[in-house]
């Protein structure tokens, strides 16, 4: 049978440790619940709720050392920030889908809001050690516990859970934190000798010619980044929430202290060594050393 673990007020450490993806400890759900069509990203078509070809018994991937050799780069840019894990040993208490199928489309349709409320986790733990961002760190606070709260409740409860709501009411917080965070940036540079660019939120930036360029406290909130040149650009505390980074060249970019920049973004770009990115995140194995 599978036990309900009902939120029980004890939160573990605060970091971003139970945020990142631990493939050992999850039931393969990413390669089981998603879907992907056949493209640039993947090799072959797969429908929601069906296993990839790829996923072995122990729920390991059988291609993992060559996914993009193979045709699934797709699979080496996604990050569940450590959705998986959670609803594998939490949500479903260790019972897998194998073992019990009747659990099957509850902890497939589980899986998706799962990861949407870690990501909102991951943005408010970095937004509270943001200390720009102090005036509201109550209102970061009071945000992070009902998420964290949430992602306690039985399978049942939160399928009825009303994700897009609560995204809003995290990403005005979220919004506001990149505001006073950026707004310091700019007055401590604002006698930088480079001219600073501008950009609105979502801009058109596919392709774009920014080598070198000083987006230092830029707003790139869900910016189209595809293959832009950003070598030795210079991102510290630029907001990139959302940016699309799929292509994009971030070789010795500088991306320390850049605002909700996540490790899916990372994946998606191409960087080296000299990339400077924030303590919290790592260089992909795909880039060139």
């Amino acid at each position: 049978m599978i036990e309900n673990h009902e939120y029980s007020g004890a939160f573990p450490d605060r970091n971003f440790r139970s945020l990142q993806a631990d493939c050992e400890n999850c039931f393969g759900l990413c390669c089981v619940a998603l879907p992907f069509a056949a493209s640039a990203d993947f090799a072959i078509d797969k429908d929601a709720g069906q296993p990839c070809i790829n996923l072995q018994s122990d729920f390991r991937c059988g291609v993992h050392t060559s996914l993009r050799q193979r045709g699934f780069r797709g699979c080496t840019v996604y990050d569940c920030f450590g959705a998986g894990q959670k609803v594998s040993h939490v949500t479903f208490g260790g019972n897998d889908w194998r073992q019990f199928p009747e659990s099957a489309k509850q902890m497939i349709e589980v899986f998706p809001i799962m990861r949407q409320l870690h990501e909102m986790l991951w943005y408010l733990t970095e937004a509270l050690a943001l200390q720009p961002a102090c005036q509201i760190h109550e209102a970061l606070n009071l945000a992070l516990n009902e998420t964290e709260r949430l992602t306690f409740l039985s399978p049942d409860t939160l399928r009825e859970v009303d994700v897009t709501a609560h995204r809003a009411d995290v990403n005005a917080l979220l919004l506001r934190t990149s505001e006073l965070v950026r707004a310091e940036a700019l007055r401590q540079h604002k006698k930088s000798s480079k001219r600073q660019k501008t950009y609105s939120r979502g801009a058109d930036l596919i392709g774009a010619k920014l080598r070198g360029a000083d987006l230092r406290g830029a707003n790139l909130r869900g910016a189209y980044l595809i293959a832009a040149d950003l070598r030795e650009a210079d991102l510290r505390v630029a907001d990139l929430i959302g940016a699309d980074f799929r292509d994009a060249d971030l070789r010795g970019a500088d991306l320390t202290g850049s605002i909700f920049l996540t490790q899916a973004q990372l994946n998606a770009a191409k960087g080296d060594a000299d990339t400077k990115l924030p303590p919290s995140l790592t260089h992909p194995t795909h880039w060139s050393t």
